[in-house]
């Protein structure tokens, strides 16, 4: 989004959301109380509400339902609602259902869901009538001066016109070169050259000035930005001065100093934060179903050697920090000191190490390798916060060591996990090349949608037992 114009539709939105979501659960509790025989408890179903706002915000952002109104439609947001009511109603009541939780009306909870359908439709269906009648009557147009007249400025105008949500008007243009003042540029002509700024600001109404000169250029900037100031306009200037493929730019101010953020990888926050939700939430789900397994592993590895039942060993997780990463110890407890003496043997292709009869590894881990048993304890890596369900996998700083392209080094933008694509894929049958691919395949077109359909393709692999090693 270009201007702030979206930003604040958003977050009236946000607000539009959450107050029919508590106008609406008050109510179907008020209507509930009329139709039941039984009194219901007013504070008991109170309770659940911060926790249902919750994963209704989260949902409506995952679902793009704050998408703003130029790039979508009234059938999108119709379609992002019924999405949104779907999940939230199905972890409201698996989350019920897990927690034995029964004294919450499942009336109450869908008539709450039918009027806050309808509410938070009609808002968006009123953004949009407000919208096109905006974009019709050319109403509140952002009035924007740009710096420059070369291919810059006219691939910014261009882009300002295609991008803005709520329209552009280019006020016109200012130019080095005194010869080229009256010329004509995109939509626009050159009023001036940079020396008349001031003069240009004051008869006209700007609401930003852009620069959008080359970097050679850059010594001419404080003179507009003062001019800008003083006349209380907004300045900007195209961050296109570096020869870097950004994700995402951002701008901060720290201390009064600005600061110019390039990030190679863009990640939504919100949608991070519900990952990591289904994340704690499928873990805690599961853990009371394994934890019988737990115990029968543990005994299996005491009896066939009688040492540690857990192996920890330092992994490279998020942004290169380093974590304990638990697993079921599979190998001798020298295992470490062996492999200088069978590094020769290497199948594998790239840094990992794989051998298919790897002397080191015992009775008991040959079946816990085989059925991927030896991988439950990073559940609790999970629950700590240093992994997830799905992500690239966590390598050892042996590994990491032998990396030999920067890129392979993009996958420590996102916390490692249990399974990825590689897992899907071939698991060890894969060369390694092909396994940093599939990891930075991840990262680049990650989606909650993506996690759930690897989680699902993951079951059978497992099962079936492909690829393990």
């Amino acid at each position: 989004m270009f201007d702030e114009k979206s930003q604040k539709t958003q977050r009236l939105l946000t607000i539009w959301d959450i107050f029919i979501s508590v106008v609406s659960f008050i109510f179907a509790i008020w209507i509930q109380s009329f139709r039941s025989q039984e009194t219901l408890n007013f504070f008991s179903h109170i309770a659940i509400l911060p926790f249902l706002l919750a994963l209704l915000i989260l949902s409506l952002s995952y679902f793009d339902a704050y998408r703003p109104p130029r790039s979508t439609s009234n059938f999108f947001y119709l379609i992002a609602l019924i999405k949104t009511m779907a999940i939230t109603l199905g972890l409201l009541f698996t989350s019920l259902f897990f927690l034995n939780i029964q004294y919450i009306s499942h009336q109450v909870v869908f008539t709450f869901a039918g009027i806050t359908f309808i509410g938070m439709l009609g808002g968006r269906v009123m953004l949009m009538r407000h919208f096109r009648q905006a974009i019709t009557q050319g109403k509140d147009l952002l009035r924007v001066l740009i710096i420059g007249s070369g291919e810059r400025a006219t691939f910014l105008s261009r882009a300002l016109k295609d991008k803005s949500e709520w329209g552009i008007d280019i006020v016109g243009y200012l130019d080095t070169e005194p010869e080229l003042v009256g010329t004509d540029v995109y939509q626009g002509k050159v009023l001036g050259t940079i020396g008349d700024v001031t003069s240009i600001l004051k008869k006209n109404v700007v609401d930003e000035v852009i620069v959008a000169i080359p970097r050679n250029m850059l010594a001419d900037v404080n003179d507009i930005a003062v001019a800008c100031e003083e006349e209380g306009v907004k300045f900007r200037f195209m961050a296109d001065i570096f020869n870097l493929s950004a994700a995402r730019v951002s701008l901060a101010s720290l201390a009064g100093v600005p600061l110019l953020t390039l990030e190679p990888v863009a990640l939504d926050e919100s949608k991070l934060l519900l990952k990591r939700f289904i994340d704690l939430t499928l873990t805690l789900l599961a853990l009371p179903f394994f934890l019988p397994f737990f115990g029968m592993i543990a005994i299996g590895i005491k009896l066939d050697d009688g040492g540690p039942v857990f192996f920890v060993q330092e992994r490279v997780g998020l942004k290169k920090r380093l974590f304990p990463m638990f697993k079921f110890r599979t190998m001798r407890i020298d295992a470490e000191a062996m492999l200088k003496d069978i590094e020769h043997l290497n199948e594998a292709e790239g840094p990992n190490f794989k051998i298919a009869n790897d002397p080191r590894i015992t009775r008991a881990g040959r079946f816990l390798r085989h059925t991927s048993l030896d991988e439950l304890p990073q559940l609790i890596n999970i629950l700590r916060g240093e992994m997830s369900l799905v992500g690239p996998r966590p390598m050892s700083i042996r590994d990491v060591d032998l990396f030999d392209k920067g890129i392979q080094r993009k996958r420590f933008s996102v916390k490692p996990g249990i399974t990825c694509i590689w897992q899907i894929s071939g698991r060890s049958n894969l060369p390694f090349h092909k396994w940093l691919e599939l990891d930075l395949e991840y990262i680049d077109t990650w989606s909650l949608s993506l996690d759930l359909l690897i989680l699902l393709k993951t079951i059978p692999v497992v099962l079936l037992r492909k690829g393990a090693m």
